[in-house]
């Protein structure tokens, strides 16, 4: 019963896409498996990572079950929305229960999709890797699939205006080949090791990337050390530490 609700879902957000005129650059969905479990871990810099994330398995016909912080079941209109698509509601107090269920839909084939930074980055950079990703897939005895996007912070993220309007925004979407997560290995190497990745197809998803700030004004999604106006870490740190 769930896919009555996922599958509406998808076309409705393909629908708003277009109605956006978004000029969506996908590369790499074949490395999305066709069966089978997996954990897709993705950068995060947008409200809106979710969809795109999930935009890519579609070539591959698989749907995503994202990890997500469980006051988002709680709203009255995401909430029924979440839990139709059979998403995982994360409570940060309790996280060995959200844990347990991802592990369960891996073992039974399911893609589950996590955003490893925790939060948004609001330099948009990439912050440090938490390591339940690859915990997961070791014991899961899946693998990791490292992908990265640019250009969805200019919709919507944290402390900026949303951008629905037709602008016709350029989104880049990389995807890589799996990274193994041995049961023999530290899941810390591993997670440096899949950052690692998910750093190489960000720096190539920013360089396919056709447009850049239109003037002095519109720096803010380019990160500082690309000359953008963007917060480095260092600063984002230090304002939540006041």
């Amino acid at each position: 019963m769930a896919e009555l609700v996922y599958r509406p879902v998808v076309g409705l957000a393909q629908v708003l896409f277009k109605a956006w005129d978004l000029k969506i650059d996908c590369k790499g969905s074949e490395n999305i498996p066709r069966s089978g479990g997996a954990v897709l871990v993705s950068n995060h810099i947008s409200y809106l990572d979710f969809i795109f994330d999930g935009l890519a398995t579609l070539p591959q016909k698989r749907l995503v079950r994202f990890m997500a912080k469980e006051s988002v079941f709680r709203h009255k209109i995401s909430g029924p929305l979440m839990r139709g698509m059979k998403h995982i509601p994360v409570d940060r107090k309790q996280g060995e229960t959200a844990y347990q269920y991802a592990l369960d839909s891996l073992r039974s084939g399911e893609i589950v999709g996590v955003f490893p930074e925790a939060t948004i980055s609001q330099s948009f950079t990439l912050k440090s890797f938490k390591s339940g990703a690859a915990r997961m897939a070791q014991e899961a005895g899946v693998p990791l699939i490292p992908m990265a996007l640019w250009g969805t912070q200019r919709l919507w993220t944290k402390g900026h205006p949303r951008n629905f309007k037709r602008s016709h925004t350029p989104i880049t979407i990389r995807v890589g080949e799996p990274v193994e997560a041995p049961q023999d290995q530290y899941a810390g190497a591993i997670t440096r090791r899949l950052r690692e990745r998910v750093q190489e197809l960000l720096e190539a998803a920013q360089r396919a990337y056709p447009v850049r700030p239109k003037g002095p004004d519109d720096t803010w999604w380019m990160p500082a050390h690309l000359g953008g106006t963007a917060p480095t870490a260092e600063e984002v740190k230090a304002a939540e530490a006041r």
